[in-house]
């Protein structure tokens, strides 16, 4: 349609509008009519534009792109999106994990890192972060861990005694919480930040020999971060600062780029290695297992529409192609019913036939009915049947499944502890041994700044603790800066 073209205002149904300024009255002054449907219809839509936002990574942005295969990692898994030269569109989710709809993208926080994949075997999700580890590795924990990161009750404000609380008191948390304190607690954007799955994931070769798996993107544009000060800076002149960052550099044509690793565990050497793989609160040694390439990541199209692109946009670990499955990563487990529960209550129940949602690939499914369904199956409704309805076949699905650790008693327990499981020795040796001088003396100015925020005992004295016990030294520094005043205090978490 040219410029010059009428464009009628319509309703929801494509009927032409008579005024988008005046409703029907009884005379310039007399009330108005109900019959006046369209002003039933355009108040009644508005009332109804916000959907509930994720208890979770409220706040993001995102873009379209593609992954491109490089290199030959079929001897590791059949999945149809990792053959060699295969392009695949994707979508990707960036966001905050603790603060609402709104609030500054400096914020302190780890970063969510959701992608979507869709295959030609269906849509493969990748739901990750920019750490490769997290704060907790029980999903019974979960709803703690976040509560104690968002608003009290009584004065509806955000605490840092309470997040220190929780912390400490779950040691389990210091290897994030050394991440987060760290440069890569707030990184300049998100173009200059890397991804993990963080969780280890089953793959499965056509010869049917499986491995285990976490994947790695490493950011092309070179990682960075911003300091505390400049972040606080950020926070007050621009809260969208890492949105329009993306937009704006995809807009030009300056597409950021992801080269894509994976770290490959034969399936065996699970049950004795020294600490256990599946724990979500420790990452693989590369002197273990070194990365091997995948290919590359791009992002090339910014959303034509925020709400129906990004915000409905919904990423769910248990979305796992042919070739690829869960593993006994209790978080991810977890996580396979927690993320399809939530988009069923924000966004619908038929939330994967929203054209961001639905796969490209052939849908058979015998789903019906129900609110916002506009596709459904006909006859027949069930299965089997023998009228020419679509069967359940395992030669197509090629589930990739593991019986691990499933030959023990129903119990309520912590993992099994290998021989070098503990809390504080992977945080450490990233204290001691990856950070430099520098970037330690900004962790201790950071841990610092955040504690001085309304921390008190016996929490504070519990958290000098918690950091001797990840280095003795740091702990120390810590807890003589605070004492002495110093530290960079921060807005937020």
């Amino acid at each position: 349609m040219t410029a010059t073209e009428p464009r009628p205002t319509t309703n929801n149904v494509g009927i032409p509008v008579a005024s988008d300024n005046d409703s029907l009255t009884i005379g310039a002054n007399g009330p108005i009519l109900l019959q006046d449907h369209y002003l039933i219809e355009k108040n009644a839509q508005f009332n109804r534009e916000r959907v509930p936002e994720r208890v979770v990574h409220a706040k993001g942005g995102g873009a379209f792109g593609f992954l491109e295969v490089t290199e030959d990692v079929s001897q590791f898994t059949k999945a149809a999106l990792f053959q060699p030269g295969v392009r695949t569109e994707s979508l990707v989710r960036f966001s905050s994990v603790a603060g609402e709809n709104g609030s500054p993208d400096t914020w302190r926080d780890p970063r969510g890192f959701a992608m979507k994949f869709y295959t030609s075997q269906g849509n493969y999700d990748i739901v990750g972060n920019n750490t490769p580890v997290f704060f907790i590795r029980d999903p019974i924990k979960f709803p703690d861990f976040i509560r104690s990161q968002k608003r009290r009750a009584d004065n509806h404000l955000r605490d840092h005694n309470m997040q220190w609380d929780f912390w400490t008191l779950r040691p389990e948390s210091a290897h994030q919480v050394t991440w987060l304190m760290g440069d890569r607690g707030i990184p300049a954007s998100w173009r200059h930040q890397n991804g993990y799955s963080s969780h280890t994931y089953l793959w499965e070769n056509a010869g049917g020999e499986k491995f285990w798996v976490k994947y790695h993107f490493k950011t092309d544009q070179g990682h960075d971060f911003l300091t505390q000060a400049e972040a606080d800076r950020i926070a007050g002149e621009d809260a969208d600062y890492y949105i329009r960052d993306l937009y704006n550099t995809i807009k030009k044509g300056d597409h950021p780029s992801w080269t894509v690793y994976v770290q490959v565990m034969p399936y065996a050497e699970a049950a004795d290695y020294r600490f256990n793989p599946f724990d979500l609160t420790k990452v693989w040694p590369h002197g273990d297992y070194p990365l091997i390439k995948v290919g590359r990541w791009v992002l090339d199209r910014n959303p034509d529409n925020y709400f129906a692109q990004i915000e409905q946009a919904a990423f769910e670990p248990s979305n796992l192609v042919p070739g690829i499955g869960p593993s006994p990563d209790k978080m991810l487990q977890g996580r396979l019913f927690a993320y399809p529960d939530a988009h069923r209550y924000r966004i619908g129940a038929n939330y994967t036939q929203l054209p961001v949602n639905a796969a490209k690939s052939p849908v058979n499914s015998y789903s019906k009915d129900g609110a916002m369904r506009y596709s459904n199956p006909g006859d027949p409704v069930y299965a089997p049947n023998s009228y020419g309805g679509p069967h359940a076949d395992p030669q197509y699905a090629g589930e990739t499944a593991a019986a691990y650790g499933v030959e023990d008693e129903v119990i309520r327990s912590a993992y099994k502890l290998h021989s070098e499981d503990d809390d504080f020795g992977q945080p450490g040796a990233l204290v001691r041994q990856v950070l430099n001088d520098d970037e330690r003396a900004r962790l201790v100015a950071n841990i610092a700044g955040h504690l001085k925020n309304d921390v008190s005992e016996p929490v504070l004295e519990r958290a000098f603790t918690y950091w001797r016990n990840v280095d003795k030294d740091l702990g120390d520094r810590v807890a003589e800066t605070v004492r002495n005043g110093g530290g960079e205090k921060a807005n937020d978490k």
